[in-house]
């Protein structure tokens, strides 16, 4: 099983942040890459200032609909509302993103960190 993969997110404050991913693998290097089948799987993701701290500043889960997960297509998509990152009060954090098996294996696919890029224009 391959280690975790970093990637850095940012944030548009009021705008709607929508990432698709594609996790593929292949059982050797000279193999093409396939599609990981997410049928049946759940996920989930926190923000937090760091690493260590207790207060979590942001949670996406399939659950609460902040993670949609495309099954047989390998897919993993990241969903906030515009009115939820125009709440946003905090800058920066860091995250990672768990993938948990129907057989209760939980895999870390990834990590890195979430910056806001604070919205100049607001609704009135």
């Amino acid at each position: 099983m391959s280690a975790p993969f970093k990637v850095k997110f940012v944030i548009y404050q009021g705008a709607t942040f929508s990432k698709t991913l594609t996790w593929k693998t292949a059982p050797d290097e000279d193999s093409p890459k396939t599609p990981v089948d997410l049928t049946g799987c759940t996920a989930r993701m926190q923000v937090r200032a760091k690493i260590g701290a207790s207060e979590v500043l942001l949670s996406l889960t399939t659950e609460n609909g902040g993670i949609a997960l495309g099954g047989t297509a390998g897919t993993i998509e990241l969903l906030i509302d515009a009115d939820d990152t125009a709440a946003i009060a905090w800058t920066s954090g860091v995250y990672d993103l768990e993938i948990v098996f129907p057989g209760g294996q939980v895999r870390r696919l990834m990590y890195g960190s979430f910056t806001v890029s604070l919205e100049v224009t607001r609704a009135a």
